[in-house]
This record gives structure tokens, C-alpha cells and sequence, in this order.
């Protein structure tokens, strides 16, 4: 190279603003320009700063180098002179202060027109701030054991050192091709491996899946790979990703999933109905036990909705509870009715336990159901018992224990006792006012049903479209006004005993349904589909006369026989003249000490009177007239008012209307009780029509043989 081409070439290289140098066919450097002179410190007089031939040995220089680098220079310069071909190597120069950074180093030869090689012009760059950041990545994926690579139709064009160490192998400069890298794949992987880099060439996709891999000493690990298509605008497609060991992660994962497993299966074991939900009341899991409750899948019950298996009536109250509670993340308890796969609801007691992370957010919700329906329906039926038992004790009896000793009474009293200790059912008939509801009671108190409810129904009290809820009872909406579920008197009665009082007052359609329930035991409330089955014993009463009523089409001659299982006959008070005396000095006492008086004696034409009066009222009769005495009473001598006995007495034992007397009555009666649909009390009733007691009322209706259901509706 002559003096003139080596000046301006010197002078050309001095203009570069990186270190440029040029160098001797055999590698001497002869002259680094400016820039590189001033990093390395060297003088501008010295040859190197000339252009002067210093030393043809390139390895006089090597010492600039870092220690480290001298062998990977010394390789790639060697190959350059060798093959005369550029060539490049990134290596750290030391500066003036000892410093060092690191450079990428290009040299590309120098050629005159004939080919003969002149020498070696190079440029290096400062590449300091890059490698460091590459040495940090590294150092990260080695950390966190995650490779990089990049991958296209051709193959891989690169993996990073940390990815080839995942996989066992010493980090190359060169990565594998897609037949070695399935190699190391796991046999069991290598078929759906393939497949998926098939898939993800033809799809341009981002993608994300864990293989195993086996390296070359036998150690299989579990790498996951997670690449996105590169926005390179290259004509093939090309990805970019990361080779992560997650190995001990899959350990842990299997191990949580097994505990987890097993946890599940000791859940399903559980008879309690168990669910879990996650932070944000999202549903996770629910044991066997509760889906079959439910009659669904699991799937199915994690689109289920808050409140969806609660009953309406309960639904309110349980969403309410839900936000009191989650709100201080405090545990709670709530007794709730769930609804069962049949569509049918049991009474549940549901413990709720938030567990909460170190800030004090609620991360899951496990909640353990009970199933406490038996207890919550014997504490309905019992408060509902309790109810009707105090209904029944506030209502005036006719007296509180049977009082008498007249062979009439003693007969029926030994049937009582034969009947009591059975379940047959009985039909108890008699004149209103002789004590039908008491020996009823009698019948109750001495049978097994003893401690079970004894419940009463007045059938003739209860209007015709009622009957059927205030029996059966009804569900929440069967009808206007039902805006609860009510369990009826047959229910109530469950375990004891059902009194039906006045039966022949029964509508047919009602009958009927009673007909069916003495048959079956068993019914639907109102407005329901759910049988109910009961145990109770029936006891019925009337004051009419049902063979009459059969022949006249009023009363079922199924039902009658149904209830016609063991009659008895109540004698009226006229048949059993030998009790007044002590049922007088009985009503008495018992009145004059609720008024406060003291009375001793009776007076003898009273009793006398008392003892010859038919009582077509019978013992309520009696009593009234006693209690009404007992008031007006003003010395310690019982009397009574002649006025209130006002009817003859008869040896019959009744009254003898006249034939014209008799007819304007009967029209009377009948045209009252059409007016008020055949029924005898109640505002509305007959009886109001005609101002006269209801009791009054009956006795004309049966002195004049009027039959009331031909009446009704």
C-alpha cells in the first residue's frame, strides 16, 4: 500500500466517530484512529496514531484485551487471515484509565483491483450498555430457569444459553433443528409436540402448553412454552417465546391436585350438603352429597344463580344475612329452606366460614348445610298444636269433667272406656248440649294418643269454602289472602287425635275429600302437589239424624259407615233426671267462687223445678241458668227465676206444637235459613235473622224435622 493511499486513508478513518482501525495483510495493526486513540490513551505521536508499521504481530496487542476474551478473539482473527473473509467478535478493551467495555469488533479485508489482499480495515462499536443488559437477561433466565428462543418455518433460529441448560445440553451457537429438538422431547410427547408446531405455523397464533422433555442423563423435566407471533414483517411466519422448567412447579401442582382429590372424596363422604365459593361468591365446589340434594350436576350448579335453590319465601332473608355478614367477614348460621331435586323443600341450617388473606380479603366461603327438617316441622306442628290448644281451652265448655251417676251415664261411660284404648274410629251422636265434645276427650285422654294433640273442628262453623284449607291446610298463594303455607287440622292432629264436631253439617265436595282421606291417610294441602301422610285417630258428632240425611241424598252413606265404626249415644239431660242434683251443687260451686260468693244451701222448690224441667238445651242449658242464678244470687240460699224455665214440662220430654203453629214456624225457619244459604250462625246466619239464639234455632230445625242442606249453595 503506497504512502498517498495510506494518508488519505488514515485521514479518512479519523473522520470515523467509533474506533476505526486498519492493519497489515498478517494482522499488525499500523494505526488506530482518533477515537480509538483517545479511549486507549495513546499519544498522538506515537506510530500507532501515524500510520507507522509498529509490529506485524497481532498478538503484541492482544494485551489490550480483557483475559477472558483472548482465546475467542484469537480464534475468529485466526479464521479471518486464514480464509481472508471479514469476520466479527465482541470482546473488552481496557481504556486509559483501566477501565473495560465491551465492543463488537468487524474487519473486513482490503483488496486491490487484481485481488491481491492489501490489508484489514475494521470499526469497533461500544456495545457496553447492550451486553450488560444481556448478561443481566441471562443471568435472569438462568434465575428463573427460563429460556428464549425464536422460531419460523425453517426452524429454530436461536436459543437462548439458560435454554439449552433446561434441556441438559452446553449452550451453542447454534440451535437445534426441529428434528433434534424433538428428540429431546418425551416419547409419550413427541407425536402432540409435533402436531403442535404443525398447528402454530399454519394458525399465526400466540400459543401455551407444558411438554416434558428428557435430558441426555435421563432426567425428565417439565417445560412450559408460551410464544406470539413476531411483528416482523417477514413472508414466513415467525415466533418469539419463552422455555420455562416449571418441574417443581408441576410437583407441587400434582401433589395440591392429589391433596386435593383426596380432600374432595372426604367431602363426599360427608353427609352434611358442602359447598365453597371463591371471593367474589363465585361457586367452586360442591360435594356429592349436595348435588344429589339438588338433583344436578356440578357444571349445572356453578351457572346457578345466588338464591336459586331457596325457597321464595326465604330468599329475602337469606340474601339480606349474606350481606350483613360478608360485610364484618364474620361467620354466621341460617336456617333455610333448600329446594331437593323432587321440587320439594327440607328445612337446612347453613354455617357460613369466610376465610380471609393477610389483608383481610375474603378469598373463599365454605359453607356446611345441616339437614334439620324433622326438627323444624315437629316445632311448626307443635306451635301450631299449641295454637289450636289454646283456641279450644278459651272457648266456654260445657263443664270440665263429667259429672254424674245415672245409669243412662254409667252405660255410656263403660263404652268409653271399652273404645278408648283402640284407634277405631268413632261416631258420638246426641242433642246439641249434651256433652259430646267432653266425652270426646274423655275418649283422648285414656287412649295411647294421650300425649298427642286433641284437635276440634266445628264443621258447622266454618263457611263451606274455607273447609277445605282449614282441614288439609293450604300452600303460600293457593288462593287470595294465602300469603304463608299453613299446615291444616289433619296435620296438626298428626300422632292424636281429630274431633269433627256437627259432621253432618259437611259440604258433599268436602265429604268427599274426607271420604278419601279415612280411606288412604293421606292428602294434598290446597293449592299443592306433595302427599302428606298422617296418623290420626277421627272421632265425629252430630246432632242429626244421618239416616235421614242419607235417604234424602244431604250425607254420603260411604262416609256415614266410614265414621259409623263404634257409635255412641249421648243421653239427653231428660234421660238422666238422677244427675241434675249433682250437676246443680257442681255449676254451684264452681261459679259462685269465680263471682266471690258463698252459697250453702239450695233451695228445695228450685231444685224440685230444676229436677222437673226438660232441658231441651240439655247440661249447656243448665249450666247457663245456674251461672245466671249464681249472679243475681244476693244471700247464701240458692234460687232460680221461674221465668227462664218458662217451657211446660211433659212426660214426653217435649213440646207439642199445634199443626197451624207448627206450619207458620216451619215457613219462618225456612225462609231464614234460605236466605242465609242453610247456614245457622254467623252474622249472616239464621239464627241473626231471626234474633233468637243459634241453639233455639237448632232445636226448632230438629222439632220440625227441617233439613238444612237443601239450603246451601
Amino acid at each position: 500500500m503506497d504512502e498517498p493511499f495510506r494518508t488519505q486513508l488514515r485521514d479518512t478513518l479519523d473522520l470515523v466517530p467509533a474506533h476505526a482501525w486498519y492493519a497489515t495483510p498478517a494482522g499488525g495493526l499500523t494505526f488506530v484512529n482518533k477515537v480509538g486513540g483517545a479511549y486507549g490513551g495513546i499519544p498522538e505521536d506515537h506510530p500507532l496514531r501515524l500510520g507507522a508499521v509498529v509490529d506485524p504481530a497481532w498478538d503484541s496487542h492482544i494485551s489490550w484485551l480483557h483475559p477472558d476474551d483472548h482465546e475467542e478473539t484469537r480464534r475468529v482473527w485466526s479464521t479471518c487471515l486464514r480464509t481472508g473473509r471479514a469476520g466479527d467478535v465482541s470482546f473488552r478493551i481496557r481504556n486509559s484509565d483501566g477501565e473495560y467495555r465491551w465492543f463488537l469488533s468487524r474487519a473486513q479485508p482490503l483488496r486491490a483491483n487484481d485481488g491481491t489482499l492489501l490489508g484489514w480495515i475494521g470499526i469497533n462499536f461500544d456495545i457496553d450498555e447492550r451486553r450488560q443488559v444481556e448478561l443481566f437477561l441471562a443471568e435472569a433466565q438462568r434465575l428463573a430457569h427460563t429460556g428464549s428462543w425464536v422460531f419460523n418455518g425453517a426452524g429454530f433460529a436461536h436459543w437462548s444459553p439458560e435454554l439449552f441448560r433446561i434441556h441438559g445440553l452446553e449452550p451453542a451457537s447454534k440451535a437445534p433443528s426441529v428434528a433434534e429438538y424433538l428428540a429431546l422431547v418425551h416419547p409419550d410427547d413427541r407425536d402432540a409436540m409435533a402436531s403442535e408446531l404443525e398447528r402454530i405455523l399454519v394458525s399465526d397464533t400466540g400459543f401455551e402448553f407444558t411438554k416434558r422433555i428428557v435430558r441426555p442423563d435421563g432426567a425428565i423435566r417439565h417445560v412450559r412454552c408460551v410464544g406470539l407471533p413476531a411483528s416482523s414483517g417477514h413472508a414466513s411466519p415467525e415466533f418469539i417465546g419463552t422455555g420455562i422448567d416449571v418441574t417443581e412447579q408441576e410437583k407441587l401442582t400434582s401433589a395440591l391436585r392429589k391433596g386435593e382429590e383426596e380432600l374432595r372424596q372426604v367431602l363426599d363422604f360427608t353427609p352434611q350438603l358442602i359447598a365453597v365459593f371463591g371471593s367474589r361468591r363465585e361457586r367452586l365446589h360442591a360435594n356429592r352429597v349436595a348435588l344429589e340434594f339438588l338433583g344436578v350436576s356440578l357444571d349445572d350448579w356453578r351457572q346457578m344463580s345466588s338464591g336459586d335453590e331457596v325457597h321464595p319465601d326465604d330468599v329475602e332473608r337469606f340474601k339480606a344475612a349474606a350481606v350483613l355478614h360478608m360485610s364484618n367477614r364474620s361467620p354466621y348460621e341460617l336456617e333455610v329452606r333448600m329446594r331437593r331435586r323432587d321440587g320439594s323443600y327440607r328445612w337446612l341450617l347453613a354455617r357460613y366460614n369466610p376465610v380471609s388473606d393477610e389483608q383481610g380479603q375474603i378469598i373463599r366461603l365454605y359453607v356446611a348445610c345441616t339437614d334439620i327438617d324433622d326438627r323444624k316441622r315437629a316445632e311448626e306442628r307443635l306451635q301450631q298444636q299449641n295454637v289450636a290448644l289454646r283456641e279450644e281451652v278459651d272457648k266456654a265448655s260445657m263443664f270440665e269433667e263429667i259429672v254424674g251417676a245415672s245409669p243412662a251415664l254409667a252405660a255410656l261411660l263403660a263404652r268409653v272406656a271399652k273404645v278408648a284404648n283402640t284407634d277405631s274410629t268413632v261416631l258420638i251422636n246426641g242433642e246439641t248440649g249434651t256433652g259430646k265434645e267432653l266425652i270426646a276427650r274423655a275418649i283422648h285422654r285414656r287412649s295411647r294418643r294421650s300425649s298427642g294433640a286433641f284437635v276440634a273442628v266445628n264443621c258447622a262453623a266454618i263457611p263451606r269454602e274455607l273447609m277445605v284449607s282449614e282441614l288439609f291446610g293450604h300452600e303460600r298463594g293457593a288462593f287470595t289472602g294465602a300469603i304463608q303455607r299453613r299446615p291444616g287440622r289433619f296435620e296438626l292432629a298428626d300422632g292424636g287425635t281429630l274431633f269433627l264436631d256437627e259432621v253432618g253439617e259437611l259440604s258433599p265436595e268436602i265429604q268427599v275429600a274426607l271420604l278419601r282421606v279415612l280411606q288412604e291417610r293421606e292428602f294434598e294441602r290446597l293449592g299443592g302437589s306433595q302427599r302428606i301422610r298422617v296418623d290420626v285417630r277421627v272421632i265425629a258428632a252430630t246432632n242429626r239424624k244421618l239416616g235421614t240425611a242419607i235417604s234424602r241424598g244431604s250425607f254420603r252413606e260411604d262416609l256415614f259407615y266410614r265414621l259409623n265404626v263404634f257409635p255412641l249415644e249421648v243421653p239427653p239431660l231428660r234421660e238422666r233426671s238422677d244427675d241434675i242434683p249433682l250437676l246443680v251443687r257442681y255449676f254451684i260451686d264452681r261459679y259462685a267462687r269465680n263471682a266471690g260468693k258463698v252459697i250453702s244451701r239450695v233451695n228445695k222448690a228450685a231444685m224440685e223445678r230444676l229436677e222437673s224441667y226438660p232441658w231441651p238445651g240439655n247440661v249447656r242449658e243448665l249450666q247457663n241458668v245456674i251461672e245466671r242464678s249464681v249472679i243475681v244470687c244476693d244471700t247464701d240460699e240458692f234460687t232460680v227465676d221461674e221465668s227462664w224455665l218458662a217451657t211446660k214440662p211433659a212426660s214426653d220430654g217435649g213440646t207439642k206444637l199445634s199443626s197451624t203453629l207448627a206450619a207458620h214456624e216451619r215457613a219462618i225457619v225456612e225462609e231464614a235459613l234460605r236466605a242465609s244459604g242453610g247456614r245457622v250462625f254467623g252474622p249472616s246466619g239464621a239464627a241473626a235473622r231471626l234474633g233468637i239464639p243459634r241453639s233455639t234455632l237448632e232445636s226448632k230445625i230438629r222439632a220440625l224435622n227441617i233439613d238444612k242442606s237443601q239450603f246451601r249453595g
